[in-house]
């Protein structure tokens, strides 16, 4: 099967959905299936406003068709809500041919933290966007009923997954050579410095030991100068996040507007726990419901005392922090999307009601 997937998230950005497209690539090419990825970096570029680091493709449309139009791809992903994707979005319905979506990123909360752009009207303008999709992928249920409430349509579950061999399990804390032996228990953050991700309510905490900080973004210099005794540690290549993961006692997880949170899953899998709020993302990743309806936590602690989901997080044996994220694989992930995407040229319109007529015999078939 050949797929073409248009994003505006990929590397060098390092965020969740840039991780998410690259397993997922890697996961499809072992399977036989032929992935083409379009990128801003195929294109002329321009810096994101408000944050460094990342580039959007500069009126792409007309590159882009002819991309299309040359790759003639049995299904068509359209992964984000960027330039790039709103390109795409024309390009199908221009051409009557079906595609699908996903939501990855709550954008209208970070507009509205950022910019203070009103919340409905960010989330009328993604509903408009994902209205042609034949298949809008959502990574968690509680997002998924959120959209739905909302008003979107088509929404198909679509779960994450974490690579365990390169998260590989300690069954103690490690020290991580770059920091040398740090007061106990370490407290750990990942994840892009800015606005939707509530790092305050992280580095505000009244907790013993050490705090550790590993990521870059447009709050990065204030937080900075607010939270001198944190270590700040920037961008690391992922073998050794693998590595400063492992050196932690608890992982520390403030976004309350996660869509997901992938770094969890790895964190967990090297053994250290997590403390979140109860919200979506952690739920997924974190909870577990049995028959009774009774919730249960699987690998750190969700409260909306954070402070406290951090003590009970210290108590979580590193080993069922490891089982935990056993049960989120990229096989499963895979095998997710490829039940969800829809043949491009099969003829009718993409926002019909009723949903689009896989391709699920030509992926067997082709795989």
């Amino acid at each position: 099967m050949k797929l073409a997937l248009v994003t505006d998230a990929w590397q060098p950005q390092v965020n969740g959905v840039v991780t998410t497209l690259v397993e997922l690539v890697r996961e499809l090419s072992k399977l036989g299936h032929e992935v083409t990825v379009l990128h801003p970096h195929l294109f002329k570029t321009v810096p994101c406003p408000g944050y460094k680091g990342i580039d959007l493709a500069l009126l792409p449309g007309r590159k882009l068709t002819r991309m299309l139009d040359t790759l003639a791809p049995d299904a068509i992903h359209v992964a984000t809500e960027g330039p790039l994707g709103w390109a795409a979005r024309s390009y199908c319905k221009r051409k009557r041919l079906a595609f699908t979506t996903a939501f990855h990123t709550k954008f209208p909360e970070i507009l509205h933290a950022a910019v203070k752009f009103p919340l409905n009207w960010g989330y009328a303008l993604f509903k408009h966007f994902h209205k042609p999709s034949a298949g809008v992928m959502v990574p968690t249920d509680g997002v998924l009923r959120m959209l739905d409430q909302r008003g979107f349509r088509n929404l198909r579950a679509w779960t994450h997954g974490v690579d365990v061999d390169l998260f590989e399990y300690h069954s103690q804390p490690r020290v991580y050579p770059a920091l040398g032996v740090l007061a106990r228990p370490v407290s750990l953050y990942i994840g892009r410095v800015s606005y939707e991700k509530n790092i305050d309510a992280f580095l505000k905490l009244d907790l013993p030991g050490s705090k550790v900080v590993c990521g870059v973004g447009p709050l990065e210099q204030q937080l900075k100068h607010g939270f001198g005794q944190v270590h700040w540690l920037g961008i690391l290549p992922r073998p050794e996040l693998a590595k400063l993961y492992a050196a932690a006692d608890v992982f520390v997880f403030p976004s309350r507007s996660e869509t997901f949170g992938l770094v969890m899953l790895e964190a967990m899998a090297t053994g250290t726990p997590v403390a979140a709020f109860p919200v979506d993302g952690p739920l997924e990743v974190l909870g577990h419901t049995d028959e009774a309806g009774v919730l249960h936590h699987r690998g750190g602690s969700m409260k909306d005392d954070l402070q406290s989901a951090c003590y009970n997080a210290l108590a979580v044996p590193r080993h069922e922090a490891r089982n935990r994220a056993l049960s989120f694989s990229w096989r499963r992930a895979s095998d997710q999307f490829l039940g969800h995407l829809v043949n491009a040229a099969r003829g009718t319109a993409a926002n019909t009601p009723t949903p689009a007529q896989p391709v699920a015999s030509k992926l067997s078939s082709s795989s």
